[in-house]
């Protein structure tokens, strides 16, 4: 692909966090690098990332924080031999930002915001030579191999010793991911899994009472339990919320490729709330039991169980008179409410993609193996992970191997 009498060149499509930081990664490496994107300016989703203060990566030890990666977590691991989470905070130090851990062991930026950050890292990567070309919407290739890019001008075409797709999933279809490329991909060999949601919620069908006096509303502390598609239960503690459609937050992210598997295979998804994790069900029951007198039963499970009015109002959505009437039916209850999953909500509306470019369609340093000098890197590709800084972080170490990978490759075009 390289062409005579000029210098190694790589053409990075997809200016997102994986895209800009293999420019930076190719550019370091000796390598002229140009970043086209089809939006009117690069960093859209990092800024949008950046309202919640910019959870950059998290503080956990290794071993635990590449488990978060799930049945991908061995491939992750090797990018992240390349750029950790530490090598995450010593890159923003180098551009004047500071980070800490907090109490939650999220690393944020001091000044908690994202754009200080992609204003310095953007000021950087143009002194080094990258160029940015913006509103190049990217459609495929052509018959003889060329890009094909749509602009306000027209159809342009453009010719590439390397090519390093960093397109994203589908979930911010507005910011520019819309998975318009599994296309163009797969008639170049490669494998894609479905995109599918991840880190969304997921729908049950509440009544309308419940919708309009607890929409919004949260729910904490709890622990789901959850059964696996092996049969093994599994339970974690955490914080998620009532929404209008069913069930959402960092909780359920958290175990949200589990659940969305089961609805795939089975068409339906159970999840158990204990709604009281300070109490065992025996000691519960023993203070539902206590004479009730004039106190209501909503009162009651407030002075006795502890819930708020939210937990008090999913126990009466999902609970029959009778066990609400047998302090013991009413103990098991609280400590185990079913609640039957719908579906995911829409890819459109979730905070990242599940599927993807699969990396056995890749090599070591994500090239695919049907079409050298293609080079993929951040969410096109087949991983998920939980938020909490896992998704940021694995984008970020997939452009540093994807953008070194692409440099030694053409560098060793050059050569030949």
């Amino acid at each position: 692909m390289t062409q005579e009498n000029h210098s190694p060149h790589l053409t990075i499509i997809g200016g997102g966090p994986a895209g800009l930081m293999a420019a930076e990664a190719a550019v370091a490496a000796g390598v002229a690098v140009d970043v086209y994107d089809a939006m009117g300016s690069v960093g859209r989703k990092f800024l949008l990332a950046g309202k919640g203060g910019l959870n950059l990566t998290h503080g956990e030890p290794l071993a635990a924080f590449v488990q978060r990666y799930g049945e991908r977590q061995h491939a992750v691991a090797s990018w992240l031999a390349a750029f950790d989470a530490a090598a995450l905070r010593d890159w923003a130090r180098g551009l004047g930002v500071e980070t800490f851990v907090g109490s939650s062991g999220r690393v944020f930026p001091r000044d908690m915001k994202a754009a200080p950050l992609l204003r310095a890292w953007l000021r950087r990567l143009r002194e080094s030579g990258v160029g940015f070309h913006m509103h190049h919407r990217w459609l495929g290739w052509n018959a003889s191999g060329a890009l094909r890019f749509a602009t306000p001008a027209g159809e342009k075409q453009q010719q590439a010793d390397a090519v390093l797709l960093a397109l994203g999933g589908a979930s911010w279809p507005r910011l520019g991911s819309d998975g318009a490329w599994v296309g163009a991909l797969e008639q170049l060999g490669a494998e894609v899994a479905p995109l599918q949601p991840a880190n969304g919620g997921f729908e049950v069908r509440w009544s309308e009472h419940l919708i309009q006096r607890f929409a919004g509303a949260p729910l904490k502390p709890v622990v789901a339990h959850w059964r696996d598609r092996t049969g093994l239960n599994h339970a974690r503690q955490g914080e998620c919320v009532i929404s209008e459609y069913g069930i959402e937050g960092s909780l359920i992210y958290a175990i949200g490729a589990e659940l969305r598997e089961q609805l795939v295979a089975r068409g339906e998804a159970t999840l158990m709330l204990d709604l009281v994790p300070g109490y065992s069900q025996s000691v519960l029951a023993e203070r539902l039991a206590a004479p009730r007198g004039k106190h209501s039963i909503g009162d009651w499970l407030r002075r006795r169980a502890g819930l708020d009015g939210a937990k008090a109002a999913l126990v009466f959505e999902l609970t029959d008179k009778p066990t609400l009437a047998d302090p013991v039916a009413l103990a098991a209850q609280l400590k185990a409410l079913p609640l039957q999953l719908c579906a995911p909500r829409p890819l459109a509306e979730t905070i990242s993609t599940a599927g993807g470019v699969r990396l056995e369609s890749l090599d070591e340093a994500l090239m695919l193996r049907t079409r050298p000098g293609v080079f993929c890197a951040g969410e096109i590709l087949d991983w998920e992970a939980p938020t909490g800084g896992y998704l940021l972080t694995a984008c970020f170490a997939s452009g540093v191997v994807a953008g070194r990978g692409a440099a030694q490759w053409l560098q060793a075009q050059a050569r030949d």
